[in-house]
């Protein structure tokens, strides 16, 4: 038997930088993607998907009809085909999970790497495979393979595990130390619209950059500050100017995140000052927070949180609260109290 285990991803710091090649913070936690698999004699995978109730038979045998949009089995073959793997053993495959699906913390992208290590696993392979190869097998299946607008970070975070500094270009990491304290999870209920933010906010955000490029071809994003915003704002038009103040500042709210987390002592509050001053960009500049997620983050806050902000592209889906040493009880009750639908503490997992 063949048995996978993968976990889900929160993004603490840098959302929607990834897909301008910015770094960003982000952890898996201990909420995980199953798989199991047993051979059978049949040329085929037939997949179980236990929480969505549901069957997927892929033959293997030769299959010409094109692959749907976010068929992430067959294009996961598919990029491993490309890569020398073969497959004629067939499996009966069950995927189940305690991960809720399209709320922010990655589900799908969990998904995709179980799948990428379950077909590694079936290969008689001399060489390990390097969990960036991973991250990258995945992001080509879910990303690249269906031209979407997302980066790199869920697969290769998810791949590589823990609390990490993303380099989003080379997918190259350092690991942080884990000094969040207390986290909570909040799962609004509201639905995502993933792929509408992040199509819109790219749009925006690499526009907004564009024009400062069109004037100054020397000027490169990573290594922007605060000042440049100012020094360039009078370029970029009114339209991009809110996401051209996200993509500035976000970035320097990562770095100052990442000092922070490598040095001796993390100051917690300092980190979630880091975390507010985050999310109110979020909402206001890229404008990806529900009113009613905004309001219930408030009241988080107002019993206790230290900071709040939505987690993932945004639209709908999760919410996190850095908690501290304070009352988990109250702060689990407000949430629920102005409409979440469920509220549980997780912590970072490697």
């Amino acid at each position: 038997m063949i048995t996978i285990k993968v976990p889900a991803r929160i993004c603490f710091f840098g959302d929607h930088q990834d897909y301008l090649g910015l770094p960003v913070i982000a952890g898996t936690i201990n909420r995980y993607i199953h798989l199991s698999a047993l051979p059978i004699a049949k040329n085929e995978f037939f997949i179980e998907l236990k929480d969505l109730q549901q069957v997927r038979v892929i033959s293997l045998k030769e299959e010409t009809k094109p692959i749907r949009s976010k068929d992430y089995f067959r294009s996961g073959i598919s990029i491993l085909q490309d890569n020398g793997f073969q497959f004629s053993q067939g499996y009966h495959i069950e995927i189940w999970g305690d991960t809720p699906i399209n709320a922010g913390l990655s589900s799908s992208s969990a998904l995709v790497v179980a799948w990428i290590r379950f077909l590694i696993a079936t290969q008689q392979i001399k060489e390990p495979i390097s969990d960036s190869q991973v991250g990258r097998w995945a992001y080509e299946a879910e990303v690249l393979f269906f031209k979407q607008p997302g980066g790199l970070m869920d697969q290769y975070t998810i791949a590589k595990k823990g609390l990490l500094y993303l380099d989003t270009k080379t997918g190259e990491s350092t690991l942080l130390k884990n000094s969040l304290g207390k986290l909570l999870v909040a799962e609004s209920g509201l639905p995502k619209r993933t792929l509408n933010v992040l199509k819109n906010a790219r749009k925006y955000a690499q526009l907004a950059i564009g024009s400062v490029q069109s004037v100054h071809p020397d000027f490169n994003l990573n290594a922007v500050t605060r000042e440049d915003y100012y020094r360039y704002l009078d370029i970029v038009p009114k339209k991009y100017q809110n996401h051209w103040f996200a993509a500035v500042h976000n970035y320097e709210i990562t770095l100052a995140a990442k000092e922070e987390l490598l040095s001796g002592n993390p100051n917690l509050h300092r980190l979630a000052d880091l975390m507010n001053e985050h999310q109110l960009i979020l909402q206001d500049q890229i404008e990806n927070t529900p009113s009613k997620m905004i309001q219930m983050m408030d009241a988080a806050k107002k019993n206790g949180a230290l900071a709040c902000k939505i987690i993932g592209s945004g639209g709908g889906g999760c919410m996190l609260a850095l908690i501290g040493d304070k009352d988990i009880d109250g702060i689990k009750k407000a949430f629920l109290e102005t409409g979440a639908e469920l509220v549980y503490e997780v912590e970072i997992s490697n």
